[in-house]
C-alpha cells in the first residue's frame, strides 16, 4: 500500500494527531483496581471523565479513548487538557473488568482536595453520611446531592468507599459538583456543624417525628446512615434532631440513596429552596 492510500491518523481540531495503540502500564504481580493508595484516582464512563475535564480543579494525568470517544470528545468541543492515548475498548475493559461501562473513556486524575468543616457556608444544606460503604449508593446520592444544589457532603475517612471508579461512575459527573469532606470523626464533626449553628437532623426509622413535620432552619445538615444498621448510637446523640420518613404503604423504609432523595426534597421545600 502506498503512503497515498494510508488513512491519515485521527486529529483534533487541527492539532498533533493521538497516541495510538499503547498499552497500558501495568505493575507486575498486581491487578489492575480503580486505584492504588499512593497512585492516581481512576475515573471512566463519559459523564464522569467529561465532568472531571471540564473542572479546572481537577488535575488529569493520562486520558485513553477509543476512537469514537476521541470523536465525540471533538464533536462537542471538549478539551482533553492532555494529549490522549487511543487504545482499542478491550484494552479497557482488561483494565477495569468486563462489568465496567467504560463508554470508550478513562482517565487517572488526582484527587480533588478536601474542605475542613469550618469552611462550609452557613447556608443551605449539607449531607453527612454514617459508614455508608456501598459506592453505588454513595455516587447515586452524589447525584441527588447535585441536583439539590447540597453545599457538601460529609463522610469518614474510613468505612467509606473511595471517591474513584464505581462511585464516580455512579455519580455521573457530581463528584466535581458537590465537595466531599473528609473528616476522622463523626461525631466530633457532627459536633462541630452544631456549635457553627448548623440544624443536624439524623435520619431513622425510629425517629420521634416525621421529618415532614419539623421545623427546618439553614444551615441544615440531614444524616443519613447505612442501610440495615442506620445511625450509629453516638451519631444519634449528637444529632440536634432524629427524624423519620413517614410512609403511607407496607414497606416503611427505603433504600439509603432514595431516602437521601425525599429528605432532601422535603428539606428543599421546608427551607423554600425550590425555585
Amino acid at each position: 500500500m502506498s503512503d497515498r492510500d494510508r488513512k491519515p491518523p485521527f486529529r483534533r481540531g487541527g492539532g498533533k494527531p493521538f497516541e495510538k495503540g499503547r498499552k497500558f502500564a501495568r505493575p507486575p504481580g498486581r491487578r489492575d483496581r480503580d486505584a492504588s493508595p499512593d497512585g492516581p484516582m481512576i475515573l471512566y464512563g463519559w459523564h464522569t471523565v467529561s465532568a472531571a475535564l471540564a473542572n479546572p480543579e481537577r488535575g488529569i494525568r493520562k486520558l485513553f479513548l477509543t476512537e469514537n470517544a476521541a470523536r465525540r470528545l471533538a464533536d462537542e468541543n471538549i478539551e482533553t487538557r492532555v494529549p490522549p492515548e487511543i487504545v482499542r475498548p478491550n484494552v479497557i475493559d482488561q483494565r477495569l473488568g468486563p462489568d465496567a461501562v467504560h463508554q470508550g473513556v478513562l482517565a487517572e486524575v488526582d484527587p480533588l482536595p478536601s474542605p475542613d468543616i469550618d469552611t462550609l457556608p452557613q447556608e443551605g444544606i449539607v449531607l453527612v453520611l454514617d459508614q455508608i460503604t456501598d459506592p453505588h449508593n454513595v455516587g447515586a446520592i452524589m447525584r441527588s446531592a447535585a441536583a439539590f444544589a447540597v453545599k457538601a457532603i460529609v463522610t469518614t475517612a474510613r468505612h467509606s468507599p473511595e471517591a474513584t471508579g464505581v462511585l464516580a461512575k455512579s455519580a455521573s459527573g457530581a463528584l466535581e459538583l458537590v465537595p466531599l469532606v473528609t473528616v476522622q470523626n463523626l461525631a466530633r464533626a457532627l459536633t462541630e456543624l452544631n456549635d457553627r449553628g448548623f440544624m443536624t437532623v439524623g435520619l431513622d426509622s425510629e425517629g420521634t417525628e416525621d421529618l415532614g413535620a419539623v421545623t427546618l432552619q439553614q444551615p441544615l445538615a440531614l444524616v443519613l446512615g447505612a442501610e440495615g444498621k442506620g445511625l450509629r448510637q453516638l451519631t444519634r446523640e449528637t444529632c440536634s434532631v432524629v427524624a423519620r420518613l413517614d410512609m403511607p404503604g407496607e414497606i416503611k423504609s427505603l433504600n439509603v440513596s432514595n431516602a437521601a432523595v425525599l429528605a432532601l426534597y422535603i428539606g428543599a421545600v421546608r427551607l423554600g429552596l425550590m425555585k
